[in-house]
C-alpha cells in the first residue's frame, strides 16, 4: 500500500475524521479537480485498511460540505474545491484537458494490474521482467566506479557513436550486418515503436500483427491514429497464407513481429516460417518490424537467427534492447534499418527527448565492449531455465486436469490455456483478491477469456509455488 494512503491508528483523531482530512487535502490541493470520479467504497475501504462503514461516515461529511457529489450511474465525483466560490473565475477544468488528450488511456485491466504492481507483499505470476535478484546491480555499480570520465551531455542524434559500434559487431554474432550509421539508441523497444507511429505512418494505416500481441497491451499505433489487425499463428509462428488478402482488404500499411519466444505465448517461430514470413512480405510490400527483445534468452539452443539477418532490400526494422536482460532501469535499447529511416527517426528523437541517458549508454557499451554481456546472459540463461523447469512441474502436479500449456524454449513466459469455459475477469479478481496478480490473456486479445500469461522470471521460486498451488485452486473453485 501506497505511504500516503496509510492512516494512523493510533491517533486520539477518528479513523473517518483522518479519511475526510485526507480525500479534503487532495481536493483542495488541485490533486483531484472538480469532476475528478471518486475512487469506490469497497476500494477506498481496501487501500485505508477500515470497515467500509467508515468510509460511509467519512463521504457523507464531504458530501454535506459540498465537495463531493454522487451522481446515479457515474459514482462520486469531486463537484467543488472551495476555491470556486471564493473567486470570481473557476478554476481550469483539468478533466476535459484528460479526455480530450490524444494519448488513449490504458485498458483498466492494465491500470490496475500497474497499480498492483507497487505492492511489495504481492505475488506477481504475470511480470514480464527478470527478477531484482537477477539483475547484476554491483556490477553496474563496478563500471561507474572504474570508469575514468563520464559524459553528463547530451550525445548525438543517433545515440552515441561507441555504443552503436558495439552494437554492430553485437549483431554480427545474429547475422546481421548494420554500420553503426544506421543504427540508433532509443529508450527501450516501446519508444521505438513510438518513433515509427508518428515518424512513418499516416493516421488511419493497418498495423498487422501475431493475435495474440503484446501490442494490445499498449496503445502506442491506436494513439497515432492506427487500427490493428491480428493475424492467427500455429506453434511454428505467424500464419502467412492470408497476409496479401488482407493487405488488400484492410490496406495492411506494416507487419509487426515477435519472432523469437513471443509475448505473450513464448512461441519460436521456425526457420522455415521467417523465410515463408519473409517473403510473403517482400511480394506485397509490406515492411515488417522485427521485435527481438527476448532473442538473447534462449536455452538449450540459440533460435534462428532474425528476419533481418535475410533482409537484402532494408524492408525490416530491427529492434533489440537490454531491458529483458540487463534491467529495465536502463531503458536502452536500438533501431536498425535504412539510414534515411533511421535519419527521420532520430531527428524525430532529438525533438522529444534529446536522447537517451548518456549515463545508460556508456553502461550498456562497457558490457557490450567487456564481454561481460555475454557472461552474464550464461547466467541468466542458467537461472531462467531452472525457474521454467520448476513452473513446468508445478503445472504437471497441478493443472493437469484444468488446463493445457507449452513448454518454452526460451524467453518469459508459459501461455495457460483453461480447459473449461470460465469467466477470465473473475479468475483475475479473485487471485487480486488473495494477493496474486495475474496478466489475463484479454490483455492480449480482448476476445481471448481462456488464456493466462504466466512469467517465471519475476517471482522467487517460493512465490511462484504458492501463487500457482493457489491458482489452480481459484480455477477449480470457479470449475465446480
Amino acid at each position: 500500500m501506497s505511504e500516503e494512503w496509510k492512516l494512523n491508528k493510533a491517533s486520539s483523531l477518528p479513523l473517518h475524521q483522518q479519511i475526510y482530512d485526507f480525500i479534503k487535502r487532495k481536493i483542495i490541493n488541485g490533486e483531484w479537480p472538480v469532476g475528478t470520479k471518486i475512487p469506490p467504497q469497497r476500494k477506498l475501504a481496501q487501500k485505508f485498511q477500515v470497515n467500509r462503514s467508515t468510509i460511509v461516515y467519512a463521504l457523507g461529511e464531504l458530501c454535506a460540505d459540498g465537495l463531493i457529489v454522487s451522481k446515479v450511474g457515474s459514482g462520486t465525483i469531486v463537484a467543488n474545491n472551495t476555491w470556486s466560490v471564493l473567486t470570481a473565475s473557476p478554476p481550469p477544468d483539468w478533466i476535459s484537458y484528460v479526455k480530450s488528450g490524444a494519448y488513449h488511456p490504458n485498458m483498466q485491466i492494465i491500470q490496475e494490474i500497474n497499480a498492483a504492481e507497487a505492492d511489495p507483499a504481492i505475488i506477481r505470476l504475470g511480470t514480464g521482467e527478470l527478477s531484482p535478484e537477477l539483475l547484476p546491480s554491483q556490477k553496474i555499480k563496478q563500471i561507474f566506479h572504474r570508469a575514468h570520465s563520464l559524459s553528463l551531455g547530451y550525445s548525438e542524434p543517433k545515440g552515441s557513436l561507441h555504443l552503436r559500434e558495439m552494437v554492430s559487431e553485437y549483431i554480427k554474432s545474429k547475422g546481421i550486418n548494420a554500420s553503426p550509421s544506421s543504427i540508433m539508441i532509443v529508450s527501450g523497444a516501446l519508444q521505438a515503436l513510438q518513433l515509427i507511429s508518428v515518424g512513418l505512418l499516416y493516421r488511419g494505416s493497418t498495423i498487422f500483427h501475431e493475435t495474440p500481441s503484446y501490442l494490445n497491451s499498449v496503445h502506442v499505433f491506436q494513439s497515432a491514429g492506427m487500427n490493428l489487425f491480428g493475424i492467427p499463428m500455429d506453434n511454428k509462428g505467424i500464419q502467412t497464407h492470408s497476409i496479401g488478402r488482407l493487405k488488400r482488404q484492410h490496406n495492411g500499411a506494416l507487419l509487426y513481429s515477435i519472432p523469437s519466444f513471443h509475448n505473450p505465448t513464448g512461441i519460436l517461430m521456425s526457420i522455415d516460417r521467417r523465410r515463408e514470413l519473409l517473403n510473403t512480405c517482400k511480394k506485397e510490400s509490406i515492411p515488417i518490424i522485427e521485435d527481438d527483445v527476448y532473442g538473447d534468452l534462449w536455452f538449450e539452443s540459440p533460435p534462428p537467427n532474425p528476419l533481418k539477418s535475410m533482409d537484402e532490400q532494408g524492408q525490416i526494422l530491427y529492434i533489440g534492447s537490454m531491458s529483458k536482460t540487463l534491467g529495465p532501469g536502463l531503458r536502452i535499447g536500438w533501431m536498425v534499418g535504412p539510414e534515411p529511416v533511421i535519419d527521420r527517426l532520430s531527428d524525430i528523437k532529438m525533438q522529444t527527448d534529446y536522447g537517451s541517458s548518456s549515463l545508460s549508454q556508456f553502461a550498456v557499451a562497457e558490457w557490450l565492449s567487456s564481454g561481460l554481456y555475454e557472461d552474464h546472459l550464461t547466467g541468466i540463461r542458467t537461472e531462467l531455465l531452472e525457474r521454467r523447469n520448476f513452473t513446468i512441474n508445478i503445472l504437471n502436479t497441478y493443472f493437469k486436469e484444468i488446463a493445457t500449456w507449452n513448454v518454452p524454449k526460451g524467453g518469459f513466459y508459459i501461455w495457460l490455456s483453461i480447459n473449461k469455459q470460465i469467466s477470465i475477469h473473475q479468475v483475475f479478481r479473485k487471485a487480486l483478491k488473495a494477493g496474486i496478480l495475474l496478466n489475463p490473456g484479454n490483455v492480449y486479445d480482448r476476445n481471448n477469456q481462456q488464456h493466462i500469461r504466466l512469467s517465471y522470471s519475476f517471482a522467487t521460486m517460493v512465490q511462484l509455488e504458492k501463487g500457482l498451488i493457489r491458482l489452480a485452486e481459484i480455477i477449480q473453485e470457479l470449475n465446480s
